[in-house]
């Protein structure tokens, strides 16, 4: 099968090839301009959105024909080209970090004719007598650590190479992020892959589907998205990791080779890219690249391919770069394991929220090193855009290695038949109604047995009230036995109800009654969360709560002071407005209270609001606190922690290596503080 795919893919470039020989020049530039267009669009969506439209073989191939259109016609290769620029961005989102060592991108190659090329011309250039590191490249996020005197100070992102964006609050929250050094370093900037492991990345699309949220599309995408968190709370939650896989700068060591560096920065404190090995010839490369790809289903981690590098740094300086990429090295891209498969069937599953979502069933095949036979087809619009009908040859794969998709329809047979969403809910038979705002068709009943559930399922998870033993099963199994209608009922359940249930013992009975009421001492701001309002997640309830203090407050808020909470849309702010009108809420809250409830929210902050009206912005590395820690304590005394600098900025608490907020608070005359200054704030 992998012989087949490279064969595959050497027929479509020389198919390239000779399409280009075959064009005139007017049909040529109209191409190149066609495909600069799109990779462009492709990269914003990838680096910026983190909302990819393609995938990456689509992105890699329409990047080889751009290539190859400019060197057969290099009257229009541009200097803008997507050719010539890392693809990424530096957003507004977070402060800009200029990069003092370019960040730079790996050329891809697809064979291993393209691999025993790299390697001739290695030779070539630095001699027979050189040794290659190989090792896998981790599918994330590309980011760059500072580090001074052995404590960590600054990380960025990538960007477009030159200019990224500071993200230091958020790696903080990475476990495998060193804090502190194992070696006291004068100076030392390393690069390394953020990456959502496949454990919390199937976690993370669990919470959303329940929520009835946009899952990720792939780990990728997912960890670039919780990096690019404005509230770094959300983004410890994510359960990001790093390996590390080059130093850029150091200063007070010398090294001389790659595999010393990466042994090096293990002993510092580092997790350090896996698997990593030496090589003398491109026969040995080929065959570590053949054993990863068969190691790979069993990491805990997305790879997409395999990174072959000069190892001594005396020859890669020799062989020098590219304006976009080394010349010492290339990343191999292994192609996406996609099979074809018979549509057999399309159901329609009704979520929490009513929304109805078509899910393909299809016969049975092997992906990933699992079995799979459903997908979801997300929408109607995905359906009809896709010309998607049942009885068709289908093309699925796993996005991330993890989750089956549906990519597109092959063929259709004979017997193919279109397919529409229900005009009534298969759940309850009440007629749908289409959503304006998105692609969404839903149930409006809120008696739905199937939102019901839903619901019940939500309410119970761990996030929300964390009713230990209350998983979909038994949920489900009370419902069928009419004990319960409606969370409220879960609170006048008795334990000897349950013994009449499968499954249900004595003990495990008095078990489950036991956490049920435990619930009741959960905090307000996972009661909210719990109640599954739309685009309220448990970070958004939390922010609801510390603006409010009790139920009471939340009930009588106005939609503009509750969309003048910080992170809060118009959308949002009136969803959670319309739920607390909604008298099936109004008496469901009656019932928790009359059941004992927690229903005023505990803050962290103080009854002294000294702080009260001011705003702080934080930048640089404090000696003695993190910047959470010191953010932490301005918002217990009332204050507000910002991101951003502007006239409206009371104070600027300014440490080591504070960067461009500094320069702009200097230019507005605004009042600067150090970390003794604000200590004495506090006393």
């Amino acid at each position: 099968m992998k012989n087949l795919q490279k064969i595959l893919l050497c027929v479509i470039i020389l198919c390239q090839c000779m399409e280009v020989n075959g064009m005139d020049e007017l049909t040529v530039k109209k191409r190149i301009e066609e495909l600069s267009e799109e990779l462009y669009k492709y990269n914003e969506e990838y680096y910026v959105l983190d909302n990819p439209s393609v995938d990456d073989y689509t992105y890699d191939m329409k990047m080889i024909e751009l290539k190859n259109l400019e060197k057969e016609f290099p009257q229009y290769l541009k200097s803008d080209s997507p050719t010539q620029k890392v693809g990424g961005f530096a957003v507004n989102t977070f402060a800009e970090v200029k990069h003092t060592i370019q960040m730079s991108s790996l050329q891809d190659v697809f064979s291993f004719e393209e691999v025993e090329a790299y390697f001739d011309r290695c030779r070539n250039a630095i001699g027979e007598n050189t040794f290659f590191v190989v090792e896998p490249k981790i599918d994330g996020l590309s980011v760059s650590l500072e580090y001074r005197n052995g404590e960590f100070f600054r990380g960025s992102t990538r960007g477009d190479g030159f200019i990224g964006e500071d993200v230091t609050a958020n790696l903080r929250t990475i476990r495998s992020v060193p804090k502190k050094l194992n070696q006291n370093i004068p100076y030392l900037e390393v690069r390394g892959e953020v990456y959502m492991s496949r454990e919390s990345f199937e976690e993370l699309i669990k919470q959303q589907e329940l929520n009835d949220e946009k899952p990720a599309k792939n780990p990728r995408n997912a960890a670039a998205g919780s990096l690019r968190q404005k509230n770094s709370k959300v983004t410890a939650e994510r359960k990001l990791d790093i390996f590390v896989f080059n130093i850029q700068q150091i200063e007070g060591v010398s090294l001389s080779s790659h595999k010393e560096s990466l042994d090096f920065l293990k002993t510092l404190g580092f997790e350090t890219v896996p698997g990593y090995i030496i090589v003398c010839s491109s026969e040995d490369a080929i065959k570590r690249i053949n054993e990863i790809a068969d190691e790979r289903v069993d990491y805990s981690f997305d790879i997409d391919g395999v990174v072959i590098k000069v190892d001594d740094f005396s020859k890669r300086e020799i062989m020098g770069s590219t304006a976009k990429c080394p010349k010492w090295a290339v990343a191999y891209k292994y192609p996406p394991e996609e099979k074809q498969t018979i549509l057999k069937d399309i159901e329609v599953n009704v979520g929490r929220t009513g929304v109805i979502t078509p899910v393909a069933v299809f016969e049975s095949i092997s992906l990933a090193g699992t079995s799979v036979s459903r997908a979801t087809l997300h929408n109607q619009e995905f359906i009809s855009e896709k010309d998607i009908r049942i009885g068709d040859t289908i093309l699925v794969r796993k996005a991330g290695e993890i989750i089956p998709e549906v990519l597109k329809s092959v063929s259709h047979s004979e017997n193919s038949q279109h397919f529409h969403l229900p005009d009534k809910c298969p759940a309850c038979g009440t007629v749908t109604v289409s959503c304006e705002d998105e692609s969404a068709v839903r149930c409006p009943n809120v008696d739905c047995p199937a939102q019901i559930l839903r619901n019940i399922i939500h309410f119970a998870s761990k996030k929300a009230m964390d009713i230990e033993g209350l998983g979909p099963a038994n949920v489900e199994l009370l419902l069928e036995n009419k004990l319960i209608s409606s969370v409220a009922d879960l609170y006048e359940l008795k334990a000897n109800d349950l013994l009449v249930l499968e499954r249900f013992a004595e003990t495990s009975s008095e078990k489950l009654i036991a956490s049920i009421q435990n619930s009741k001492n959960a905090p307000l701001d996972r009661v909210i969360f719990a109640l599954g309002i739309r685009n309220v997640g448990s970070e958004t309830a939390k922010l609801l709560c510390d603006r409010f203090s009790d139920i009471e407050q939340i009930m009588s808020a106005t939609i503009e002071e509750i969309s003048s909470i910080d992170g809060f849309g118009d959308i949002t702010a009136k969803n959670v407005y319309d739920a607390f009108r909604n008298e099936r809420n109004i008496e469901l809250i009656k019932r928790f209270k009359e059941y004992g409830f927690t229903m005023k929210y505990i803050s962290n902050k103080s009854e002294d609001e000294r702080f009260k009206g001011l705003t702080f912005v934080l930048t640089g590395t404090l000696p003695t606190m993190t910047r959470d820690e010191a953010k932490a304590i301005i918002e217990k005394f009332g204050g507000k922690a910002s991101s951003s600098v502007s006239k409206k900025t009371s104070y600027v608490l300014a440490g080591e290596a504070a960067g461009s907020k500094l320069t702009k608070a200097e230019e507005l005359g605004l009042k600067i503080i150090d970390e003794n200054e604000f200590k004495n704030m506090i006393k």
